[in-house]
């Protein structure tokens, strides 16, 4: 499957936005879906994932009630809502896909598909 994800943009300290990933297909081979960031000079980190099925989500603690991960099912759609952010959450975002539970769904090797990242920017 092939992920496109969009909805980056520039935003005001204590703005939000959307970020979403497309499928290209019916996503019947994924086990989960994950959101990670890199910030420039980092390490890319995990951000939030969503069992497809059962729409379980779970997040990095520092994301919780301003991040929200879901999914649109009919779109083949996950999405990202981001609220209160901050320049600490400037960074490109990127969706991945999991086929398997073999791996923590919190770090990068679980993941087999990716998509190609979205730039997002936090003004003090």
């Amino acid at each position: 499957v092939q992920l496109q994800a969009f909805g980056g943009g520039l935003v005001q300290t204590g703005g939000s936005l959307r970020l979403s990933c497309a499928a290209s297909r019916r996503p019947f081979d994924v086990y989960a879906m994950g959101w990670f960031r890199q910030a420039p000079g980092k390490e890319r980190e995990f951000v939030a994932g969503l069992i497809w099925v059962s729409q379980y989500t779970f997040y990095v603690d520092s994301m919780k009630g301003r991040f929200t991960i879901s999914r649109d099912n009919d779109q083949y759609t996950v999405s990202l809502q981001m609220n209160n952010l901050t320049p600490d959450d400037t960074a490109v975002y990127y969706c991945a896909a999991s086929r398997s539970r073999r791996y923590s769904l919190w770090t990068q090797h679980a993941y087999d598909y990716w998509g190609q990242g979205t730039q997002v920017t936090v003004s003090s």
